[in-house]
């Protein structure tokens, strides 16, 4: 059972009168105290029934409510709409079983119906007549009702756990008939009210109401706090294999190591940032490695590719977010990788709302070859996956190959057929590279310059002392420039890193 809205109402009424829950006490208990004081307080029932009390109209206008017919969910709003007359409300096993706990709930917020009338119906004969005394709910607080309509007393209890039709006669006195034998009250020992409180469905109904009020005890709580504290422990856990592969990636290292085992020395990149973390932070600690649950570890290498994944989504969500509705271009080119494969780059460049240009990269596809008709399905479906409109494409830029730029079968000619404002532009960057190489050949000292340095970079390179050597006599060089003043010396400048670069 979970937490019901209705049980902050009742605390609310039990700050207002403190005797709703503080009253309550065992069969035993009540029993003494009752024949202790039922003689003393007989009298001033007498007194107290001639002050100024609640007109009776109030009392029957709040008894006319409509009693629910077919209830499905009761909360704090529908608590006003309970019936509070014992004798007209519905029975409590006439309400679904799935939600008389949610019923009784609310009947608690409430209360007793402990109602005071100008003056109670007389019963029994005219030269004896009795009636119900409005200090009997002192006597049995939190149980006793008074019902205006048949003018007959109910247990509260028993009505919240009657859970059965048929009951025996005089559990069914306080239940669904009602008690109106006004005379036997005053007879100590057979008191009906004392007798009703001592027996074993008034006891049970007590103990289970009781338990009701106990939220905190019961098992379902018990278990929602097992699994509150489960729950923050995998976030925890998962929060730092978030962020451990979320820095890794952006400094471009590898999440896997050689060997991952528990004999290891080196776990990789990912693990050990991890151990370095725990060992920093105890909370850390202690949901990580042989503190974690054998299959909720996060440690494997599909959970690291699908939290890298999902950052890759909520990536390409903000660049679609920041395109919105205005036309872009498409940039396109294709290499092959260390792996062999020919992998496909699509980059977006737009104008945003703040009139700034924009070039995103949105997504690196594998295609099984280089031919247009490939790249461009290839292209079209990472578009509409992405949910960019493909009519809005106003330029495309590419390389000079066949394939890419060909008037009729190329790339080019094939997003035109959809987009006919889609313009073709040779991409910049690989013109300026043509124009460079053309340039280098056509002017000899050019040609001649970056040849030797092709020839000097690989004959250094292949050799480390020859790699030392040159440094060597590099800086020596810088020493005796920087002894003669004919170079500064400044922060970044002719230092060992700039060397090594050289």
């Amino acid at each position: 059972m979970g937490k019901n809205k209705c049980i902050p109402s009742f605390f609310k009424r039990k700050n207002e009168n403190e005797e709703l829950v503080e009253g309550i006490v065992d069969g035993n208990n009540e029993n003494k105290r009752q024949k202790a004081s039922i003689s003393e307080s007989v009298n001033e029932a007498n007194n107290e029934a001639n002050q100024n009390i609640q007109p009776v109209n109030e009392a029957n206008n709040e008894a006319n409510q409509n009693i629910p017919q077919n209830p499905t969910n009761i909360n704090e709003e529908d608590v006003s709409s309970l019936e509070r007359d014992p004798a007209k409300r519905l029975p409590m096993w006439k309400y679904p079983v799935n939600i008389r706990e949610q019923v009784r709930l609310a009947y608690i917020s409430l209360g007793a119906y402990q109602i005071k009338l100008d003056e109670y119906k007389p019963r029994g004969p005219k030269n004896d007549l009795r009636r119900f005394k409005y200090a009997w709910f002192d006597m049995f607080p939190n149980w006793l009702e008074y019902s205006p309509t048949k003018h007959k007393a109910y247990c509260f209890l028993c009505y919240l756990y009657n859970d059965k039709p048929n009951e025996s006669h005089g559990h069914s006195a306080f239940t669904s008939e009602g008690f109106d034998n006004w005379e036997k009250v005053n007879d100590r020992d057979k008191c009906p009210l004392l007798k009703h409180i001592q027996s074993s469905n008034h006891k049970k109904a007590f103990l289970l109401y009781t338990n009701l009020l106990n939220q905190e005890a019961h098992l379902d709580s018990f278990i929602e706090t097992k699994s509150e504290g489960k729950i923050r422990k995998n976030r925890l856990r998962l929060k730092t294999t978030i962020d451990v592969v979320r820095w890794l990636t952006y400094q471009a290292r590898a999440l896997q190591g050689h060997e991952e085992s528990s004999t290891s020395k080196n776990q990789g990149n990912f693990r050990e940032l991890q151990k370095l973390l725990a060992h920093y932070n105890d909370d850390v600690a202690n949901v990580l490695f042989q503190n974690a649950p054998y299959n909720w570890k996060y440690t494997s290498s599909d959970i690291q590719l699908e939290i890298l994944s999902i950052m890759a989504n909520k990536v390409r969500k903000h660049i679609r977010s920041e395109v919105g509705y205005s036309w872009f271009c498409v940039m396109v080119d294709e290499s092959r990788d260390e792996s062999k494969k020919e992998q496909m780059a699509i980059v977006l460049r737009f104008v945003d709302a703040e009139r700034v240009i924009r070039e995103r990269f949105l997504d690196l596809v594998h295609v099984m070859d280089t031919l247009s008709a490939t790249l461009k399905l290839n292209l079209w479906n990472t578009l509409l996956h992405y949910g960019f409109d493909v009519s809005k494409i106003r330029g495309q830029g590419y390389d000079g190959a066949s394939s890419m730029r060909g008037e009729w079968n190329g790339l080019q000619a094939l997003v035109r057929e959809y987009s006919p404002y889609a313009y073709y532009v040779h991409c910049f960057a690989h013109r300026l590279q043509l124009a460079l190489v053309c340039v280098s050949r056509d002017v000899t000292p050019v040609h001649q310059f970056f040849s030797y340095l092709v020839f000097i970079i690989n004959v250094v390179c292949a050799s480390s002392k020859r790699h030392d050597e040159l440094q060597i006599a590099k800086a020596d060089e810088i020493k005796k420039l920087l002894e003669l003043g004919e170079t500064n010396s400044r922060k970044g400048k002719n230092q060992v890193g700039t060397l090594r670069r050289v």
